[in-house]
């Protein structure tokens, strides 16, 4: 079943992220109001119902504070307390975000954002306050429903997740045992297999869903900013540290920290991770005063930890610090299985997204589906099948709707148009990849590679 976000509406001031923000969320959701005044807030609720709203917490008339934000939050959540509220505020305002949260938000995003994490935070976000509105109306007070909605009975973790096959069917059963412990997991699998959806799942069905999911991608903080982004800063400690901050840890706390894309992690930053890990307690920068943390961690990466970890480019002790169960994502090739199912359900979202015709597959065009390898996995099919939505003039797929998968999968030589050393070099790569079947130990060998160099190359062209 397709997700819908629904009506939308976006509160901001800048006109840029206004009209931005409409223009990616259209895609996705059935109206998009955008709004500059927050002041027509009351009119605009009065008007209509809004299934999630996206409201600025900082306007022209106060810049930095967050009191405008917190303002409007509470008008919006007085006239509708079932309201879905996602706080925007600037990159590193992670506090202000917190106390957002505890004032009655339902999530929060931080500027600059990611196209992709902004459509699944609001995805999310309803599907949490549906969650919670189906909880509220059992009033069953025994234990055992008590601790089985808990566990994710009443929020469905595996919303968004397809798939029948046996490695499906055991990952969800893995999922249902680790997520009701607070074993620290490390989600192990190429890119594209939905890592983040997968420790999304694992928050919604645990202890902690009624508190914060925290995702940091480890790949694009810096190192001058690790600290101050994961553990916090004091007023003062640093040139540009105006307030003092909270940081991802502190943000976490009660809930689920998840940490993606840690095998990119500079070994310098690795110890300062484990220190915080072991101790369980984190001190901001330009404090000497240690905070309690109390979270649950989830980590994920596509590189070979343990590889890396024979060439000294990830400390032991920290692997088994973050390991204490490991989840391995199935590559789409090998469930083949949910091939038809997904690109079924991808068809459907497309063809409402798009006002277009439902579509079909013909036998030959899943079949076509079914033989190509898929190096990007369940994204490159998502893509594949968007694309031949928007551009079939029939009801039916053919197997020619995806004349650029044979392209990339049967082309016997290197059509080298554009000589850039990275495009060639992403090209070949590809080439390898889809020669070997997928097999990175194989496509590593012929690239003349280490698997840790190829993974390393594969995260650079965004494979």
């Amino acid at each position: 079943m397709e997700r819908e976000l629904g009506k939308v509406l976006v509160i901001d001031d800048n006109e840029d992220i206004l009209l931005a923000t409409k223009l990616l969320l259209k895609k996705y959701a059935k109206l998009v109001q955008i709004e500059k005044d927050p002041r027509k807030i009351p009119f605009l609720l009065n008007q209509d119902k809004y299934d999630v709203i996206l409201l600025d917490m900082n306007f022209t008339k106060d810049t930095a504070t967050g009191k405008e934000g917190f303002y409007w939050l509470e008008e919006i959540l007085t006239r509708d307390p079932q309201a879905v509220v996602v706080m925007i505020t600037a990159y590193g305002d992670v506090e202000m975000a917190v106390r957002a949260l505890k004032a009655g938000a339902t999530d929060f995003v931080l500027k600059p954002w990611q196209n992709d994490k902004l459509v699944e935070t609001l995805y999310n976000a309803v599907a949490t306050k549906k969650g919670s509105k189906t909880a509220a109306k059992d009033n069953s007070s025994t234990s055992a429903v008590k601790k089985d909605k808990v566990a994710g009975a009443a929020v469905n973790p595996f919303e968004g997740i397809i798939g029948k096959s046996e490695a499906m069917m055991n990952l969800f059963t893995i999922i249902r045992k680790v997520a009701i412990t607070d074993a620290n997991v490390l989600i192990l699998g190429e890119n594209g297999t939905g890592k983040e959806v997968i420790a999304r799942a694992i928050h919604q069905a645990s202890q902690r869903n009624s508190h914060p999911f925290v995702s940091v991608d480890m790949g694009a903080i810096t190192e001058t900013l690790f600290e101050s982004e994961l553990f916090g800063h004091k007023k003062g400690a640093f040139t540009d540290a105006k307030e003092d901050r909270a940081g991802r840890f502190e943000a976490a706390n009660k809930g689920t920290l998840f940490l993606d894309e840690i095998g990119n992690l500079p070994l310098a930053m690795q110890s300062k991770l484990l220190t915080v890990l072991q101790r369980r307690e984190v001190t901001r920068v330009g404090s000497n005063q240690a905070t309690p943390i109390d979270i649950r961690l989830v980590c994920a990466t596509n590189m070979p930890l343990y590889e890396m970890v024979e060439e000294n480019e990830f400390r032991q002790d920290l692997l088994y610090r973050i390991n204490t169960v490991e989840l391995h994502l199935p590559a789409l090739r090998e469930r083949q299985e949910d091939i038809p199912l997904l690109a079924e359900h991808y068809a459907e979202v497309y063809s409402k997204r798009y006002n277009l015709p439902q579509k079909s597959f013909s036998a030959s065009a899943m079949r076509k589906l079914q033989q190509y390898h898929w190096p990007g996995n369940v994204r490159e099919l998502q893509h594949a099948v968007e694309r031949a939505i928007i551009m079939s003039d029939e009801d039916e797929l053919q197997a020619g709707d995806f004349l650029f998968l044979l392209q990339k999968s049967e082309s016997a030589e290197l059509d080298i148009d554009d000589y850039n050393l990275e495009n060639v070099e992403k090209l070949v790569i590809q080439k390898a990849i889809s020669k070997h079947a997928g097999n990175i130990s194989k496509a590593a060998k012929a690239l003349g590679l280490t698997r840790a160099s190829l993974y390393r190359r594969l995260e650079k062209h965004g494979l």
